[in-house]
């Protein structure tokens, strides 16, 4: 067993029902005194009282989902202008994302309060979109110093939404299993992450108000955030960072659609990780568990639902071959990544499609 496995500094701390008073206590050891607290309009009222106890100079609400550029230089701008030393983010992934492109230029701390499980804000990576392209990087400097976990603050997040939302961090942790750097660390916290969010999701949609679920969700998100942070992005994400950054597609529903294909596609060619994720889920393959899963939650379905249309898959396939990671477990050409657009566009079954779309072909495939 021979790997490197870099641990990132951030501290994390759960606390359900106290996350104002934790906030406060994160941003006074961080020395903050001229706080921006980032928030969408549709969570004014839980930043607000997340941040009672901080001392706020600029409340800021223009998120947009994937970051576009001229997004990221207002926000900048307005940083710069208040004088801010610390920034508080309170939301979901395009929330988090907007702070990490403050704090990647300025290199002002970050302080993360997750309202949904989207898991940005356990992770070095960044992302912009300029021209209906996505570009992302690694980079210290946009790491959320703290966290600030509390399930309670989930509770208004429609089920619809913590579905999808869990499934997105369910691919943090299968692209985990097999993406470039990844090690026996990333793959044991991706394996304990499944676990938390196969228990998680089903309680959600069971009981959405109790907490229970919420916190397992929490914590799985959070495992697969961390996994995914220091293995780095596979076929899975470069897909759908394609697919959302290109064509506007909602983040989380693109990420709940393709997983099963991608996973399909991958596993013949994984055979011990696919072990490792099957046992996670505690079926006989690891197809069969995250598809019995995902009926059970009644994930999203198909790409046509959620804006991307048919027309678009074979300018998808170019921009998506561009990106494939070289060491991906299976080698990608182009019809591979045109056969599983197509049937995440429709909808398919992984399950129910011919040996030759699930990845059980020969090595010889031809481009």
């Amino acid at each position: 067993m021979r790997f490197e496995h870099e641990t990132l500094a951030q501290r994390v701390c759960f606390a359900p029902g106290e996350a104002s008073a934790t906030v406060r206590a994160e941003v006074e050891r961080l020395g903050g005194t001229r706080v921006m607290v980032i928030a969408a309009a549709s969570q004014t009222v839980v930043a607000e009282r997340v941040t009672a106890l901080v001392p706020v100079v600029l409340r800021y609400d223009e998120v947009v989902m994937h970051v576009p550029v001229e997004t990221a230089e207002r926000a900048r701008a307005a940083a710069a202008a208040h004088e801010v030393d610390l920034v508080v983010s309170v939301g979901g992934g395009s929330t988090t994302g907007l702070a990490k492109v403050i704090a990647l230029t300025s290199g002002i701390p970050i302080v993360a309060v997750p309202t949904t499980y989207a898991g940005s804000e356990a992770t070095s990576v960044w992302g912009l979109t300029e021209g209906a392209r996505k570009t992302t990087g690694v980079d210290a400097r946009v790491l959320p110093r703290a966290l600030v976990y509390d399930a309670t603050l989930t509770r208004s997040l429609p089920v619809a939404m913590s579905v999808a939302s869990g499934l997105n961090a369910l691919a943090h942790c299968v692209d985990s299993m097999w993406a470039p750097r990844t090690d026996p660390v990333d793959q044991a916290l991706a394996g304990e992450g499944i676990r938390a969010l196969a228990a998680g999701l089903p309680a959600v949609v069971a009981d959405p108000a109790g907490v229970e679920g919420r916190e397992r969700m929490l914590y799985g998100a959070y495992l697969s955030a961390v996994a995914f942070s220091s293995a780095g992005s596979g076929l899975h994400h470069k897909i759908c960072h394609v697919l959302g950054g290109t064509y506007d597609l909602p983040h989380a529903q693109t990420h709940a659609v393709v997983l099963p294909y991608v996973l399909a596609f991958n596993a013949p060619s994984a055979p011990e990780a696919e072990r490792r994720i099957a046992e996670a889920f505690g079926a006989a393959t690891a197809v069969e568990g995250l598809q019995r899963l995902r009926h059970t939650v009644d994930a999203p379905k198909a790409l046509r639902d959620h804006g991307f249309d048919e027309a678009d898959i074979d300018d998808a396939v170019r921009a998506i071959l561009e990106v494939v990671p070289p060491d991906n477990p299976r080698p990608v050409a182009a019809h591979h990544v045109r056969q599983l657009l197509r049937a995440a566009w429709e909808g398919t079954d992984p399950l129910t499609r011919d040996d030759r779309s699930q990845g059980r072909t020969e090595p010889s495939d031809p481009p």
